[in-house]
């Protein structure tokens, strides 16, 4: 069953907006300012949220260059090896308080997804108010375990996992007594062809897990995070740069601030426009209904004539009776004169 969950200030689920991350991951390119850059560019733009990554190379792999940890699956980072990539992605721990700290003070959240013990001790002195399960460390049930001991909402990204990976993970969140659970459809290839994306599941996923859900989206543009709002997404995550033409190990799948807007504004129209289920009319469509089809007297009627195809129809405007009448007053006779555009009524029907 979906209930609320509340990260920082903010409420997640239904009746609620969809809480919008901007995840800045290594697009700052080590440059702090950068970095703060990307935090007051993702408050113009929207975001309830920015994301960042907590880990370095040593943490997250090993300084190794044999053939298993060279990076050779087919991604935008083949040709290097683990240790480099994330050398040159990491955020530095003595960044992530002070960009955290101007995020609140900008109005937004600050989260963070831990990828070893460390790092989830490190966010847990910065009082963090949720953690993001990576899709690659979804089959870390251990880490899985300490974050959900904590009892703050653990978001679980699924973009490699099985069914069994996500019932394994979620399960284990729930044996710490920890219900807080978001579980975002992933798709991890960088960026995400479309046909790839499958956002079907994210109503699927609330259902067989009673989770809410959201996207964490790896494609381009706004169409795909937009659409996932109306099939129930209660959080969307979009990697964020200032400009993709500035490079970076995730530049080509970012979004820059002005898509980065319109997608927000597009997500606040489409939530206007789910509303609830309702057959009530508004105020404008009750008004609307008078230019609706009525029974009109069409030609001039003496008293006593009968109604027939040629001197009664149904047009427009809605002024007369119900066109469903059409067939029982055929026949019958005129009880006075009726002069020509009369909308018909029963007091002129005998």
């Amino acid at each position: 069953m979906e209930t609320k969950i509340k990260i920082g200030n903010r409420y997640l689920g239904e009746g609620e907006r969809t809480f919008i991350v901007a995840e800045v991951s290594a697009n700052h390119l080590q440059d702090y300012e950068r970095a703060e850059k990307i935090i007051r560019a993702a408050k113009e733009a929207g975001a309830d949220a920015v994301k960042l990554q907590t880990y370095t190379a040593d943490t997250i792999t090993m300084n190794c260059d044999n053939e298993y940890f060279q990076i050779r699956q087919g991604t935008i980072w083949d040709g290097t090896t683990f240790y480099k990539l994330y050398q040159e992605a990491y955020t530095p721990w003595d960044w992530q308080p002070k960009l955290m700290k101007l995020a609140n003070e900008l109005g937004m959240e600050c989260f963070s997804s831990p990828f070893d013990f460390t790092a989830v001790d490190f966010m847990e002195e910065m009082k963090m108010p949720a953690y993001k399960v990576a899709s690659f460390e979804i089959k870390d049930i251990p880490l899985i375990r300490k974050i959900a001991k904590l009892g703050k909402p653990v978001i679980l990204a699924t973009g490699i996992a099985y069914l069994e990976d996500i019932e394994r993970a979620v399960r284990t969140c729930r044996e710490e007594g920890n219900g807080q659970i978001i579980l975002l459809k992933c798709t991890s290839s960088y960026p995400t062809p479309y046909e790839d994306m499958n956002i079907k599941v994210i109503p699927n996923m609330a259902q067989v897990f009673g989770c809410l859900t959201g996207l964490s989206d790896h494609s381009m543009g706004t169409s795909v995070a937009v659409a996932s709002v109306a099939l129930g997404a209660r959080m969307i995550e979009k990697h964020f740069t200032l400009s993709r033409a500035d490079g970076g190990p995730d530049a080509v799948f970012s979004m820059e601030p002005a898509e980065f807007r319109r997608m927000v504004d597009e997500v606040r129209i489409v939530e206007k426009a789910l509303g609830e289920v309702t057959y009530k009319l508004t105020d404008k469509q009750e008004r609307s209904r008078e230019e609706g089809r009525s029974l009109f007297v069409v030609k001039d009627m003496k008293a006593g004539e009968i109604f027939t195809e040629e001197n009664m129809r149904s047009i427009r405007p809605a002024f007369g009776m119900a066109p469903m009448y059409y067939e029982e007053v055929l026949g019958r006779k005129a009880r006075t004169d009726i002069v020509r555009g009369t909308p018909l009524e029963w007091k002129l029907v005998e």
